[in-house]
């Protein structure tokens, strides 16, 4: 607008106002002018009309009068106008567009072509940060691989911080927030879950009064906070640096998700908490362990070592010798159960065979002698030796997958613990079935760990030798005795690719029984039946060569396909009617998960503290371990050989084999040359 006042010009918002009405007046005469023409003259502009598409109608709305902005040189507006629906717009004469400033635009009408809005542009301003979130921005970017070593931590941590503005999660204004301590808290007491407290330093944020210093204690809480969440979720130690034997799924934290988790729940300690295992056996571990922490040594029900103590048959003829008497007795009666004449203080024979038959199951001699190896046996560990134990269980709890059974079951699954000899099924949070196992050899043939699905059963199995008895144990014997196989009824062959296969058909005397339970593993172990059932009596029952012998197969059988096949109504009998020479597979239309677990400690149902031998010495390695070695390296996993045999070449000398040549054969390559066989059995051969 021109100030002719002063001969300057005056750019207000009102121009563009006056604009669009002239520019909707124009339009509106336009239009009419338009109107008028086409219907004097003839059809022809109709049809070219009717080709064009006319402009789409602009529906603006009446700006707001914040919006309408005014120059310091223009007056002030006048009241508020009246309303767009109501205001109708005169064509402006050129005096009135000189004097009269309308307060709104003009509503611009439905034929008129439409007028783009003028948008104000908004200002691109960054969102400030303080220092001490500068200083917290800087050390990610510099030293984040420092406290973060795993990528996917570090990127996670880059990512959480840059979306918070790099605001901290642990301080407000500098000091320790709520969050903060409830997860100070939780570190400094993480031997409560058998972890080491060292492993999760804390840092002082009160003494970090300087923006650097806040910056540093920030990442060092969430590196610790994070570190707890792994171990807790995972473990200390990665189970294959215990064992070659040992396999279970990996199932690791996913830092984004423990980083929302910790930073939004109500309770950030019990958010942390959470990645500890839930299990009902590692609870009660974790309330025997605050027990054991929190109490006194108990010396008082402690037997003293002292004189040995034997018992000695009485001759047939003569004086019978005196029974040795001594105050320690009725101590050992109540240890060893024996229930007659528990204040008796002689050692007699009762006493004797009870402390016999101790002394065998926990690998000392048999003698039947109390010396005092066998009194600090009887004492157990101490307190301390006992608080290693539960701690190491409570770390093999960690390896075991979060969910043990399957949902769709009623998260039925199977369990079993080597040290105890014991496999349960379990079905809805309760026990539904148990039984007495045999379980592998220490050494090579340990039964090994792991958690895999069971997928069907096997009735009336043939027994296919494993390679590992096949080159250790078999070949060898047959190089002393040929008729070894035959007389265990056991069938040897050669397969295409040139390796030996030992089998044994299904019957009453198959080393697996009348039944197979499979579960498929890389360590080709399964539980089975056994025609050995003399060994279930046993306290210790280590016999095997890795597999699970069940005690009662038939009822195992029916329990499981109670639980996968309802409306099939299995029973042990029909089980038993099923027995004959011809495999029978039954599928599990949903797989039940089994878990193969090494409890040396554990609670039973009465809620005692149960301790068994270290039978494979996994105690007695980790223990060492975990006391020793620092958090961070005992999570790095091993690789470890896997046993290889190696496939023979060459002939067999079995009937029938397509191998066969004239050539040294494969025993006489293992073994030696043999005495060369009779003339007839030369012409048989030369016939064939």
């Amino acid at each position: 607008m021109r100030d002719y006042t002063s001969g300057r010009t005056v750019s207000t918002g009102f121009d563009r106002v006056l604009v669009a009405v002239a520019a909707t007046f124009i339009a509106v005469v336009a239009s009419d002018a338009q109107a008028q023409s086409t219907d004097a003259n003839s059809t022809k502009p109709l049809t070219i009309d009717s080709t064009v598409t006319p402009p789409a109608p602009a529906n603006v709305p009446t700006p707001p009068a914040a919006d309408v902005k005014v120059d310091a040189a223009t007056p002030a507006m006048a009241p508020a106008a009246p309303t767009a629906a109501t205001m109708t717009v005169p064509a402006p004469s050129a005096e009135t567009a000189k004097k009269e400033e309308p307060a709104t635009p003009a509503v611009v009408p439905a034929t008129s072509t439409a007028v783009p809005a003028i948008e104000t542009p908004k200002a691109d301003v960054a969102t400030a940060i303080s220092p001490s979130a500068e200083k917290l921005r800087d050390l990610i970017a510099t030293k984040g691989a420092k406290y973060f070593d795993r990528k996917n931590e570090r990127t996670a941590v880059e990512n959480f911080y840059k979306d918070r503005n790099y605001a901290s999660l642990w301080t407000d204004g500098g000091a320790l927030n709520e969050r903060g301590k409830a997860i100070v808290s939780r570190l400094k007491d993480a031997a409560a879950e058998g972890l080491d407290p060292a492993d999760y330093p804390t840092p002082d944020f009160a003494a970090a009064t300087s923006a650097d210093a806040l910056a540093e204690a920030e990442l060092k809480l969430t590196e610790s906070m994070l570190d707890y969440a792994r171990q807790a979720q995972s473990g200390r130690m990665h189970w294959s640096r215990v064992s070659p034997d040992i396999q279970y799924p990996e199932h690791p934290i996913d830092p984004v998700e423990v980083l929302i988790n910790v930073s939004t729940a109500k309770d950030a300690s019990a958010a942390l908490d959470g990645y500890n295992p839930q299990h009902k056996g590692y609870q009660a571990l974790k309330a025997k362990l605050a027990m054991l922490r929190g109490a006194a040594e108990d010396t008082s029900k402690q037997i003293a070592e002292g004189a040995a103590l034997k018992f000695i048959k009485p001759p047939k003829k003569g004086p019978a010798p005196e029974v040795m008497e001594d105050a320690r007795v009725p101590m050992i009666r109540a240890k060893l159960n024996v229930t007659e004449n528990p204040d008796d203080a002689h050692y007699d024979a009762k006493v004797s065979e009870a402390v016999r038959k101790f002394q065998a199951s926990n690998d000392l001699k048999a003698t039947g002698i109390l010396d005092d190896q066998t009194v600090r046996a009887l004492n157990g560990p101490k307190k301390d030796k006992q608080i290693d134990i539960v701690r190491v269980n409570m770390e093999r709890w960690r390896w075991l997958p979060r969910e043990l059974g399957v949902a769709s079951l009623g998260n039925a699954y199977v369990i079993l613990n080597v040290p105890d000899y014991t496999l349960k099924v379990m079905q809805n949070g309760a026990q539904v079935w148990t039984t007495r196992v045999v379980t592998g050899k220490p050494g090579t043939h340990a039964t090994p760990l792991l958690s895999e699905t069971m997928k069907f059963i096997t009735v009336n199995p043939t027994w296919n030798v494993p390679p590992s008895i096949i080159y250790n144990e078999y070949l060898p014997a047959l190089q002393q005795d040929p008729q070894v196989l035959e007389r265990m009824g056991l069938k040897l062959s050669r397969a295409q690719d040139g390796s030996v296969r030992i089998s044994q058909p299904p019957g009453e005397a198959n080393a697996l029984g009348r039944i197979r339970f499979n579960f498929p593993n890389k360590f080709l172990v399964y539980q089975h039946d056994t025609p050995d059932k003399n060994l279930f009596a046993k306290e210790d029952r280590a016999f095997s060569h890795g597999c699970m012998r069940v005690q009662y197969p038939d009822q195992y059988a029916a329990t499981l396909l109670g639980i996968a096949l309802p409306k099939d109504n299995y029973t042990p009998e029909k089980i038993r009617g099923m027995y004959g020479h011809s495999e029978i597979n039954i599928n599990f239309p949903t797989p039940i998960p089994v878990n193969i677990t090494y409890q040396t400690a554990f609670v039973d149902d009465a809620g005692n503290l149960q301790m068994r031998k270290d039978v494979y010495g996994r105690d007695a390695t980790m223990i060492p371990m975990l006391k020793g070695t620092p958090g961070r390296d005992l999570e790095v996993a091993v690789a470890h050989s896997q046993p290889n045999y190696v496939k023979p070449t060459g002939n067999l000398n079995i009937p029938g084999d397509s191998f066969a040549s004239n050539g040294p054969n494969f025993f006489q390559r293992l073994f030696g040359a043999p005495t060369p066989p009779p003339a007839p059995v030369r012409a048989r051969r030369t016939q064939r």
